[in-house]
């Protein structure tokens, strides 16, 4: 640098130049422009951050009408003993409220510990930890380190959803809102109530909210049985429940729950002793044996039979009884954390799956049918579905296997075919979408336990082999199948009884019959063996057709449907028509003999037998008593509907007669082998022998099955569903000490001795081989005695009735019935001809009267002339026989009439 004196003069000269005072000017300026625009700008930006802070919180919600309250409970069912059968969960509802009461001091802290620390000394928002998060976000460059506080954290899952945003701005924008509405809620609720929704509302893993039905995941326990060292596993899942979850993930789990653990012993929580210790539990070990014992079998989270019918009568009721929509019921049976007290007996239904599970009480040709799904999308991306019905007609149509069906004798032999199928359908650059394969072990059956008395399920089966799914075909109760001739009790020989006056003695004729005003015949079971005159108990023990609908047509099919329909049958018409425009309709003389339109299910048809064995009273079968809501109040108190269908003196005839039907009749292989116990019932079979029914009831039960094959192939072996029968109420008498009682009678039942052949009272000496002992309403007891059988003196020589002149040796006394035959019955031998009762003797006259006075003065020793010594006094002597015979029969009708009066 120069520092002489012409340098310093030139630099001197350099500082007082206009255009150097001028650039000093400038830069003076522009400096201060800049500090007042920066000023501006922060000031600007205060007012700014300040409008669009107010802007977030005006947008919060209001505090008044926000509810962190936990919402979506777990609805829990229980046997009618109490204990539990399952939970019924939906989205965002395995939940268990517990007070604060109930939880434990270790709980709260570890959650305290970990979470909050400064949790019961903030407003609300911790003030050192934002700046701790903040300050680490710069420094580290992770702004992903919270500083939420548990009041925080209760606003964000139940207000915020979950804090789900996906940008960053969102999340900031529900972070401010979410601080403010924080030290907003600390003003309106207590710090033990936020602390109790926290704790019943966070998600804890497995399908979990809350420490209560954590607790039972886990460990399986309540919540207050939790000790340290549980407490502190399951505060460890908070953060991360999927990768922190001490079942799939222990080790991540142990290494949190030490941090806890220390955590809590530095803030004074637990002592250094209590430390150790829970540091020495090996927990873990215990999360395990629970895990597989309880939650190994996933067939454990799928509905039973029972589950399902039940979920749709509570659907059902939720929206009739008081007044939800169909959606709002589905939700409030998921997410409402009902109690819903069922009527299944736990014992009972163990029973019965026991039975029912066991493969060699069927049929040892049991097959396998198939279910098949396909669905393919062309190269125009159409897409087209095929079923098994699809492959079954290309086997038969196209590849003329006229034998083919859908039933295999081992799942794998399907396997072929449906390649073959496949290669068929599929055309170049097609894709398959979708493919489902499937099967069914036939023949299938269902089961439903009652107590006839108050109307409960006890217990019920829908199907038989291994239950894949929830909601699916329930046989027991969504499959409507024909019920052949367990129907004619209900249909036809109730109001038989009940209305028209007829009796067990009232007497049919079992001969050859066409439906009225038709040319279809009604066939027997046992085919062309018509038994001839016969009375209704007969035709219900041994199940005679014709009986049944001649006696539907003395009822009329109109009152029989009413009874029908009085005895809880929903799937009975007046009028249907099906989709192709065909009118149906039960009130026919077919329904007599379980022709229906579309057929009625075990449910039902076990329902309306229990009214009989109820002594005449229809009790609607339920699968609950009661619904208790969240806050435990009774939603629903499920009385069962009642109603008297039949007089009770009705209900005990049927039941006596139908307990022939188990001595006697068509069905006893259900009698009991091991115990003494009364049973009645009504055996059922379609025809090919499609369906197999048997309905019966003891003192105690009332029990349906059916058993079939789905898509309705006819069976080989048509007693299996007895032998079931049979053995699964046997063995519930036997566990459940069942003693011996009788059906009780009412005092309005009175005995008589009646004829079969006639229906009304007996005679001696007439009737003999028809008599027996009936019962019958007071009211109907037959007055007038027996003229169906008649006695005729015979000449045997000539087969006609005797005349005058007929040796006393050729004529004999006979029996005959008195009937119209239409037909060859039973009774055709017996039947006296009008042609023979309107002829005498044509052998016998007075002619041979001389001639046989001749010989027997020729020959006096003859066994002829023994009989008597003149023609005449021969005649004047039975002529004396028969008159004293009349007068004899007059006197006794007369005492009998006296009797009567």
């Amino acid at each position: 640098m120069n520092f002489s004196k012409k340098g310093t003069d030139a630099k001197q000269k350099q500082i007082k130049s206009k255009k150097r005072k001028l650039l000093s000017k400038l830069n003076v300026a522009f400096f201060r422009t800049i500090l007042i625009c920066f000023l501006i700008c922060i000031i600007v930006g205060i007012f700014a951050g300040v409008g669009v802070l107010k802007g977030l919180i005006d947008n919060a919600p209001n505090i008044d009408s926000i509810d962190v309250a936990p919402s979506g409970f777990s609805s829990t069912l229980y046997y009618s003993n109490g204990s539990p059968i399952k939970k019924l969960i939906g989205s965002d509802a395995n939940r268990e409220y517990a007070t604060l009461d109930e939880i434990p001091k270790n709980v709260q802290n570890a959650f305290i510990a970990i979470e909050d620390s400064r949790f019961w000394t903030h407003n609300g928002i911790d003030i050192k930890g934002i700046f701790r998060a903040f300050f680490n976000g710069i420094s580290q460059g992770d702004f992903d380190e919270g500083a939420s506080t548990l009041t925080q954290q209760l606003l964000k899952n139940q207000v915020f959803n979950g804090g789900s945003e996906s940008t960053f701005i969102a999340k900031a924008e529900r972070k401010i809102q979410e601080q403010y509405l924080a030290i907003q809620l600390e003003k309106k609720l207590s710090k033990e109530q936020i602390l109790e929704y926290y704790l019943n509302t966070i998600n804890l893993g497995q399908n979990t909210l809350g420490v209560r039905a954590a607790s039972r995941r886990y460990f399986n326990k309540d919540v207050s049985e939790l000790t340290l060292s549980e407490a502190t596993v399951i505060a460890g899942i908070t953060q991360n429940p999927s990768g922190l979850n001490p079942i799939t993930h222990p080790e991540r789990n142990s290494e949190k729950r030490t941090i806890i653990l220390n955590y809590m012993k530095e803030q004074g929580y637990i002592s250094n002793s209590e430390y150790k210790e829970a540091l020495k539990d090996d927990v873990y070990a215990r999360i395990q044996i629970v895990n597989e014992k309880n939650y190994a079998d996933k067939s454990a989270s799928i509905n039973s039979y029972f589950v399902d019918e039940l979920i749709n009568q509570v659907i059902e009721d939720l929206q009739e009884k008081l007044g939800y929509s169909e959606t709002q019921a589905v939700n409030l049976l998921y997410r409402g954390g009902l109690e819903i007290h069922t009527t299944q007996n736990k014992k009972m239904q163990s029973i019965c799956d026991s039975v029912f599970s066991d493969e060699s009480l069927y049929p040892s040709n049991s097959k396998w049918s198939l279910t098949y799904r396909l669905s393919v999308m062309d190269s125009n991306g159409k897409e087209h579905h095929y079923s098994e019905q699809d492959l079954e007609s290309y086997f038969i149509n196209e590849r003329k296997q006229s034998s083919f069906h859908l039933l295999f004798q081992k799942k794998g032999d399907a396997k072929a075919y449906i390649k073959e199928f496949k290669s068929h359908i599929l055309k170049k650059n097609d894709k398959i979408t979708g493919e489902v394969t499937d099967y069914t072990i036939e023949p299938q059956i269902s089961f439903v336990l009652m107590n006839q008395k108050n109307g409960k399920v006890l217990a019920l089966v829908g199907g038989r082999g291994e239950k894949t799914a929830s909601r699916t075909l329930n046989r027991a109760t969504d499959s409507p199948r024909q019920p052949g001739s367990t129907f004619k009790i209900v249909s036809t020989y109730l109001p038989a009884l009940d209305t028209k006056g007829m009796t067990l003695a009232t007497v049919q004729d079992d001969s050859e019959y066409y439906y009225p005003d038709t040319k279809k015949k009604v066939k027997n079971w046992n085919g062309e063996a018509y038994n001839g005159l016969t009375t209704l108990r007969q035709g219900i023990y041994n199940s005679m057709n014709v009986v049944t609908v001649k006696t539907l047509v003395d009822v009329t099919p109109q009152v029989a449907y009413d009874y029908l329909l009085r005895l809880g049958f929903t799937t009975i018409y007046d009028n249907y028509t099906d989709a192709a425009g065909n009118s149906y309709t039960d009130i026919q003389l077919p329904t007599a003999l379980g022709g229906l339109t579309k057929g009625v299910t075990n449910f039902e048809l076990t329902g309306a037998f229990a009214a009989i064995a109820n002594k005449g009273v229809y009790t609607k079968p339920i699968l609950y008593t009661k619904i208790i809501d969240h806050n435990g109040k009774v939603l629903i108190d499920n009385e069962p509907e009642t109603r008297r269908v039949m007089k009770d003196t009705t209900a005990w005839l049927l039941t006596n007669a139908m307990e022939d039907v188990v001595k006697i009749g068509t069905g006893g292989k259900v009698r009991f082998d091991q115990i003494s116990m009364p049973i009645a019932g009504k055996t059922g079979t379609t025809s090919n022998n499609k369906d197999l029914w048997f309905v019966g009831y003891t003192p105690y039960y009332t029990a349906g099955i059916w058993g079939g094959f789905d898509n309705n192939q006819s069976l080989t072996d048509t007693s299996f569903h007895k032998n079931l029968w049979r053995i699964v109420m046997q063995k519930l008498h036997i566990e459940l000490g069942k003693e011996y009682v009788e059906f009780e009678k009412p005092k309005n039942i009175v005995a008589a001795t009646i004829c079969t052949k006639s229906g009304k009272l007996a005679v001696d000496g007439l009737c003999d081989g028809h008599i027996r002992k009936e019962y019958f309403d007071a009211s109907t007891v037959p007055k007038e005695k027996c003229d169906r059988h008649v006695k005729y003196r015979i000449c045997k020589d000539s087969g006609e009735l005797a005349g005058e002149y007929c040796p006393i040796h050729s004529i004999i006394e006979k029996t005959f019935l008195v009937k119209d035959e239409t037909g060859t019955t039973a009774d055709t031998p017996y039947v006296i001809s009008s042609s023979k009762v309107n002829r005498t003797c044509h052998i016998h006259n007075a002619s041979t009267i001389y001639e046989e006075t001749k010989e027997q003065t020729s020959n006096p020793s003859s066994d002829r002339g023994n009989d008597i010594a003149t023609s005449k006094e021969k005649a004047e002597k039975v002529k004396k026989e028969e008159g004293k015979e009349k007068k004899k029969n007059e006197k006794i009708q007369q005492e009998d009439e006296k009797k009567d009066f």
